[in-house]
């Protein structure tokens, strides 16, 4: 278990992290999510002994990261791929941090092969694109086999079937009862993968809940219906109580009433429904309405662009999750 009391981080007169309080458990997905420098990097550092907070308390399994003796045999983490040393190979990189945490030479090989890796094994980290760094940092997030993983946008870089993988490893890990703690921008995703959420926002807690009750506490649910008996269904809706929105092209919301109770209602008047369906909103729709007053960046779409001359040069063509060429 992670916990996370009274957590606050100033860098002079910024305050990037407020008074946090939330605690990470077993057995489930946690997702971490914020808009762009709401402070999950640092609070990330923090819980790691990489940032020291200026005020506040982070215990992992009870204790402080730098009380922990061989720390990678109790929490993993990925917070930066690129931070290998390129001249090193993936072997090397690994057995380099096994050595230092009291890991036998064996649990090197059997992360690479996890990851998939395995046939680049030799290979400099310089030479790696951007997807095989995240499988690597990934295998070094896994080789003290911790029982408390924490991932920083695990799916970085990742081709469909790396995103597959992350994503049913990171499930699996927190079946076998271990703590799981990711943070990522893609919000379909995390959909995809979380159980619980902590969000952040400008360094406070905005939430800590279910995904389902974070969804359901900061979006609209209605119930959406066509008809072509349209004004019957109306009359009917309207003299059971029950309020419509007309949506256009046909179609009636009713918010406040569940789908089911408006079927039973519609089958009693004889009503032919050609739709009835309930609606719910995404995690995206719901992080956007909760965030709105928390974003710190916001882009607008009537700027024009800039002198071609001041556009960034482009991406360098990837491998996909594979070896990069040249």
């Amino acid at each position: 278990m992670i916990e996370v009391e009274g957590l606050t981080k100033r860098y002079g007169g910024k305050v990037a992290v407020d008074d946090l309080t939330f605690a990470v458990g077993p057995g489930i997905v946690t997702g971490f999510l914020g808009p762009n420098g709401a402070g999950k990097s640092t609070t990330m550092r923090m819980m790691l002994g990489l940032d020291h907070p200026t005020a506040g308390d982070v215990r992992i399994d009870g204790r402080h990261y730098d009380r922990l003796k061989d720390p990678l045999k109790y929490i993993g983490a990925l917070l930066d791929a690129k931070a290998v040393h390129g001249g090193r190979s993936a072997f090397n990189h690994l057995l380099c941090l096994a050595q230092s945490n009291g890991i036998p030479r064996r649990r090197v090989h059997e992360v690479l092969d996890t990851v998939g890796l395995t046939a680049v094994a030799r290979k400099k980290a310089k030479g790696f694109s951007l997807g095989m760094g995240q499988r690597l940092g990934i295998a070094g997030a896994l080789l003290g086999d911790p029982r408390i993983l924490m991932f920083d946008e695990p799916v970085n870089g990742l081709d469909p079937e790396g995103i597959h993988w992350i994503r049913n490893l990171m499930k699996s890990l927190a079946a076998q009862g271990r703590t799981v703690f990711v943070s990522s921008h893609l919000m379909s995703e995390m959909a995809l993968t979380a159980d619980h959420l902590v969000v952040i926002g400008q360094g406070r807690l905005l939430a800590d809940t279910s995904m389902a009750d974070f969804i359901r506490q900061n979006s609209r649910s209605y119930v959406r219906l066509r008809s072509p008996q349209r004004e019957r269904l109306l009359d009917v809706l309207h003299r059971a109580g029950i309020t419509v929105v007309e949506a256009g092209n046909g179609t009636l919301e009713v918010d406040g009433s569940r789908s089911e109770d408006i079927g039973e209602l519609a089958a009693r008047h004889h009503l032919v429904l050609h739709e009835l369906s309930p609606q719910q909103a995404s995690l995206e729709e719901a992080f956007m309405q909760l965030t709105a007053e928390s974003v710190e960046y916001h882009a607008h779409s009537d700027e024009r662009p800039g002198p071609p001359d001041s556009a960034p040069a482009p991406a360098e063509r990837g491998w996909g999750d594979g070896w990069k060429k040249g």
